[in-house]
């Protein structure tokens, strides 16, 4: 499905909404700050219902910012509405391909979505199924052994120009080429056995200390950022192309910021 992120017909437009609910349930990203709320006021004596919340950058669905890995980079305030925050993209399902510590390439992404140049690219693992507030909620699984990408697809996103990348788990990169793999050696020695098993290789070959956490690393130097625990309507949208918009808080200092991300799609 071919679409002009100039949308022309707002009446036949239907918008997805790829966010998760956000609440003190919520995981934040290992080791990180999870959200924290209580009531400073309520409706009697005051008048209105106040809260005080607290948080990292880095619960529930979340932009990435340049600023997150790169002292030089912009904060989240600094990225521009048009033409990156919202543009052109692609939802791509490979979720039949998926699975516990496996790895994706760009191969994988180009067989089951059409990806052009300066794409925004929303990758569908599958694994927003395991987030908090789904049946199968599985929060290990979600953030320790969902599917990734080595320096293949991080040089490839470099080629296609790719605006920023969308994910539904817990990180862009493969949770063993994070702190992840020091902080659980359990699963490290787990997902060491897989990749030796299938491929004849293991993580240290997959991923050596100069590619660590490449997907931030590499990429946040060229301003190709990442959102991610993507969800929320992501399947009604597998292999197509919409016009997406990622919506952060003008966060001025800013290096990553919560924020509701949807897709428009003129039908």
């Amino acid at each position: 499905m071919s679409v002009n992120w100039e949308l022309k017909n707002w009446k036949n437009v239907k918008i997805y909404d790829l966010s998760i609910p956000i609440s003190h349930l919520t995981p934040p990203w290992p080791t990180y700050e999870p959200l924290q709320i209580k009531f400073f006021k309520r409706l009697a004596p005051n008048g209105a219902n106040g809260q005080l919340l607290i948080h990292s950058n880095h619960v529930g669905t979340h932009l990435d910012g340049p600023l997150h890995f790169c002292t030089h980079g912009k904060d989240i305030a600094s990225l521009e509405l048009k033409d990156f925050l919202v543009g052109p993209g692609v939802v791509a399902d490979i979720s039949d391909i998926a699975e516990d510590f496996g790895i994706y390439t760009s191969k994988d992404i180009e067989e089951r979505a059409e990806v052009h140049d300066g794409d925004i690219l929303i990758i569908n693992t599958g694994y927003h199924r395991y987030g908090w507030d789904q049946p199968e909620a599985d929060e290990v699984r979600y953030m320790v052994m969902h599917p990734g990408p080595t320096k293949e697809f991080a040089q490839w996103c470099k080629k296609r120009k790719i605006k920023w990348i969308g994910v539904d788990c817990g990180s862009a990169d493969h949770p063993m080429n994070t702190k992840i793999r020091e902080w659980m050696p359990h699963y490290a020695k787990l997902a060491d056995e897989h990749l030796k098993n299938k491929y004849g290789k293991g993580l240290d070959d997959f991923f050596p200390p100069e590619d660590y956490q490449l997907m931030h690393v590499d990429l946040f130097p060229d301003d190709i950022i990442h959102a991610e625990c993507v969800g929320g309507d992501i399947d009604l949208l597998s292999g197509k192309r919409a016009t997406i918009g990622c919506f952060p808080w003008r966060f001025e200092g800013g290096e990553s910021c919560i924020s509701r991300i949807v897709a428009f799609v003129e039908e």
